[in-house]
């Protein structure tokens, strides 16, 4: 078998759990041991990944459970809503799944923020093992559990925090993910430089060419580290009322863009990346950064292939979204601010200086 190449503990206040990262481990019983102790488990899954990975995996599993069953929804950020959560909700009660009964999340951050809900609500909690598949969903959203589905007006605004077990992730699931969600993925990565560690920030600007061309080295170690810097943020803050908004960097835009398209139009770290523009702007219109900071990120943002420029959503569009972002207090905008190389810390930000940041992007 092939070795499992790094642990990653996430410490919390009354438990942890590992994130493990490796090659060839999705097939390896022993990745899915501990902590998954019940007699069934299902695999949440979508069409796209199932056809790919789901024998694979249902196959590793047979060891430890005596029923594994699968469950597909459909393939889309369109689809985080309630009618694929009660699918969810279906299955487990149409096969009288106890409390014991484990899910795993087999897929990207959509299947994973559903399981994960699912998992949350389902007789008030069973575990749940997340198995991401994607590059955004490996450095991310695997970690942590924040866990929702979409409503029509906002991103994620209905959901629970719900800690995984443990996390699977199999680098060599990245060799069959499409270029563009490659690419989404690597926001994420991004993102941790200039909020948390500026010398992660200068090896993603020397290591972009190897990061494209799927260099299993550059991503191992992009992956591994971006789960230990998110791992000690949410140690220190698991249900973000402090320093765990830091990693919303990007994302108050970004949300903004996803939900004024239209979900999917944008994928995700598409529209983070485009919105960590915007923040490090904003950042450095509020004194707190240099514009050439600023344009420094910008062009890295550009190099691995992500938009720079926004949409065209009307200034008032922009705002009324933004409004319902979960930062906001009182209705007053809250941004995560880059403050400095390294370092980020969520402000109130008056609304005609955001809209002068919008305004002047086009």
């Amino acid at each position: 078998m092939s070795p499992i190449n790094e642990r990653v503990d996430v410490e919390l206040a009354d438990r942890r759990y590992q994130i493990l990262i490796g090659r060839q481990i999705l097939s390896r019983p022993d990745s899915f041991i501990d902590g998954t102790p019940g007699d069934q488990a299902l695999v949440v899954s979508n069409d796209t990944v199932a056809s790919l990975y789901a024998e694979t995996l249902m196959e590793a599993l047979q060891p430890t459970f005596k029923r594994v069953r699968l469950l597909n929804l459909p393939d889309g950020e369109q689809y985080k809503t309630w009618e694929s959560l009660q699918q969810i909700f279906d299955a487990l009660i149409a096969s009288a799944s106890d409390r014991r009964t484990t899910l795993f999340a087999l897929g990207g951050g959509v299947v994973g923020d559903l399981t994960g809900f699912a998992a949350a609500c389902y007789m008030r909690g069973v575990p749940y093992v997340q198995v991401p598949t994607t590059l955004l969903a490996q450095v991310d959203s695997s970690v942590g559990g924040k866990t929702a589905i979409n409503h029509p007006l906002g991103k994620n605004m209905i959901g629970a925090f719900h800690q995984p077990v443990r996390v699977v992730t199999d680098l060599d699931t990245l060799d069959t993910l499409p270029q563009r969600e490659l690419i989404a993925g690597l926001a994420e990565v991004v993102k941790y430089g200039p909020i948390a560690d500026a010398e992660f920030l200068h090896w993603i600007e020397n290591n972009v060419e190897g990061l494209l061309g799927r260099d299993k080295a550059a991503l191992a170690y992009a992956v591994a580290k971006s789960c230990r810097l998110k791992a000690s943020v949410v140690g220190d803050d698991e249900l973000e009322t402090g320093r765990r908004a830091i990693l919303n960097f990007g994302h108050t835009f970004g949300h903004a863009i996803e939900a004024g398209l239209g979900f999917g139009t944008w994928l995700h770290g598409e529209a983070v990346g485009c919105g960590m523009v915007l923040a490090a702007n904003l950042s450095a219109r509020a004194g707190l950064i240099e514009f050439s900071y600023a344009d420094r990120l910008r062009r890295l943002i550009e190099s691995v292939g992500l938009p720079v420029t926004p949409p065209a959503l009307e200034t008032e569009r922009w705002i009324e979204l933004m409004r319902l972002d979960k930062k906001a207090l009182s209705g007053d905008l809250r941004f995560v601010l880059l403050d400095g190389e390294g370092r980020a810390k969520v402000c109130a930000v008056p609304v005609d200086l955001v809209a002068d940041v919008i305004e002047s992007s086009r």
